[in-house]
């Protein structure tokens, strides 16, 4: 496997203990690089129409609102995820497919908050995963892939 890094060119990050791939987007060093209790996510690879939102959490500020019940949760993912369209100058109308992981088996509240915010668009495929537990003591979490159009 050394032998595969220096080939490639990669490299051992110090700090973290972590094989880094130079091909990897400087975002997703960077990401990599600051991760205390939240995963190493990218949000893009490559050159391509689509956009790969990973790890979404309910977060604000940096600070993961595990303990709000699960609707208050799904609903603040939901709108970082507006947010980090917008930022794309996308919607919730360029959404290809949604995977929501949840360490609380409660779907209903998830259910609501997804129809409601996807009422004017046709929903978009998902997944829903049941998963142990997720960073920073979260209940639910989302990946998202969207297109660029």
């Amino acid at each position: 496997m050394s032998r595969q890094m220096t080939e490639r060119g990669d490299r051992m990050h110090r700090k973290n203990k972590m094989d880094i791939d130079e091909s990897l987007s400087e975002e997703s060093k960077r990401q990599r690089d600051g991760i205390e209790n939240i995963g190493a996510f990218g949000m893009r690879t490559g050159e391509s129409d689509l956009i790969f939102f990973q790890g979404i959490l309910p977060e604000i500020n940096g600070d993961v609102k595990g303990s709000e019940p699960i609707g208050e949760q799904i609903e603040t993912c939901l709108d970082r995820l507006e947010l980090m369209l917008e930022n794309r100058n996308a919607s919730l109308d360029d959404v290809m497919k949604v995977e929501i992981q949840l360490a609380d088996a409660e779907t209903a509240a998830v259910d609501r908050a997804y129809e409601s915010r996807f009422d004017d668009v046709a929903f978009p495929p998902r997944t829903v995963v049941g998963v142990c537990s997720l960073p920073g003591g979260a209940d639910v979490q989302l990946d998202v892939i969207a297109a660029e159009e």
